[in-house]
């Protein structure tokens, strides 16, 4: 077959657990042994003629699809892709393909992430990409709090795994993703004391499922005799914002009009930071001296914290993916003994309404 049978016993892997076979189950209806199924997997050995044709027709796949190259795929990509040859994450989303850019200052994390593909063409609303491997079944989500990817690890220890997929950015671009069908999940905060989001403007509705609670105020560096927005804008601190259409500059905003404050009353409104612990890391950093963002970012970073308001994240699930395996594998991690330890491990997070479904 090929030189190289790691990226093609991987793809063999993938696409068995993608379909929820075991290598026994797949052997038998491939009509070989177990241990050629095992083989090839790891790496050990190429298939034979007759067994790559079992194989392939036991998991409803040419040889090539299984054991070649690959040819591009359209998918819809989340955000600009930059360039041919741009490495995207590649998940499916109901019917189609989905390819989430990894090669953004917005979409990086700690170091590089797996890649699904790279792009041969691009397009305004599809892009061409050539799959590294066969797309994986992927949890694709959408919103700020960077405790999302805890849900990583429980999805991948389901039976069969899932892969995730998380695109960080403000609720109001993750309600515009999940209403353009390009997500699994839409993280949104609560716009108010007991309200709930219905999904209006998401096609078809949705339901909103509990994630974590947060405080969420004034983020100082230690030792600034600072207690409110107006000993920021009096002293001439310099302020890092939040892009518009996060909560966090919404807040901002609110704290604003109430302190009768104009933005040029404080240097570095216009500035932009695409998250809460930017926010925190651009304070301890010297770039600026305040911001609003979480409490538990405050924490994490060792900064002074002005509470100015309690917010709640929710996970808004579009209900025409409702019966997908993917968020169904969501809602069952959600309530996992592991990640609501991890999320209570977090200074300053609430994981008591996590996976909480409103009655």
């Amino acid at each position: 077959m090929t030189e190289s049978s790691q990226p093609d016993g991987t793809r063999l892997r993938l696409a068995r657990q993608a379909r929820g076979l075991s290598q026994q189950q797949l052997a038998g209806v491939a009509g070989v042994t177990r241990q050629a199924v095992s083989a090839v997997e790891s790496g050990h050995s190429d298939p034979s003629l007759r067994v790559a044709l079992g194989l392939a027709r036991a998991l409803g796949m040419t040889v090539e699809e299984l054991f070649g190259p690959g040819d591009p795929v359209l998918a819809r990509p989340v955000a600009p892709v930059s360039s041919p040859g741009s490495r995207v994450a590649l998940a499916t989303v109901g019917d189609a393909f989905v390819a989430l850019p990894l090669d953004t200052d917005l979409a990086a994390r700690l170091g590089f992430s797996a890649a699904g593909g790279l792009m041969v063409r691009g397009g305004e609303h599809q892009i061409a990409v050539r799959p590294i491997g066969p797309p994986r079944p992927t949890v694709v989500v959408a919103g700020c709090d960077p405790a999302l990817p805890l849900l990583e690890t429980p999805l991948a220890l389901l039976d069969p795994p899932l892969a995730f997929a998380w695109w960080p950015c403000t609720s109001g671009e993750a309600l515009r993703l999940a209403a353009a069908g390009l997500v699994h999940a839409a993280g949104v905060h609560r716009v108010g004391p007991g309200e709930v989001h219905d999904g209006a403007g998401i096609p078809g509705g949705a339901e909103a499922v509990g994630f974590a609670s947060w405080r969420e105020g004034l983020v100082v560096r230690p030792g600034a005799q600072v207690r409110g927005l107006d000993d920021v804008a009096r002293q001439g601190l310099r302020l890092v914002n939040r892009e518009p259409g996060a909560q966090a500059r919404t807040l901002l905003d609110r704290e604003r009009l109430r302190l009768g404050l104009e933005p040029s009353q404080l240097p570095g409104y216009d500035s932009l930071a695409a998250g809460h612990l930017q926010v925190a890391a651009a304070i301890v950093g010297g770039l600026a001296d305040a911001g609003v963002s979480s409490e538990p970012a405050a924490l994490a970073y060792g900064l002074d914290f002005i509470p100015l308001a309690e917010e709640r994240f929710d996970l808004l699930l579009p209900s025409k993916h409702a019966a997908s395996r993917e968020v169904q594998g969501l809602l069952k991690v959600l309530t996992s003994p592991w990640l609501l330890a991890q999320l209570a491990s977090l200074p300053g997070y609430d994981a008591s309404r996590c996976g909480e479904r409103p009655a």
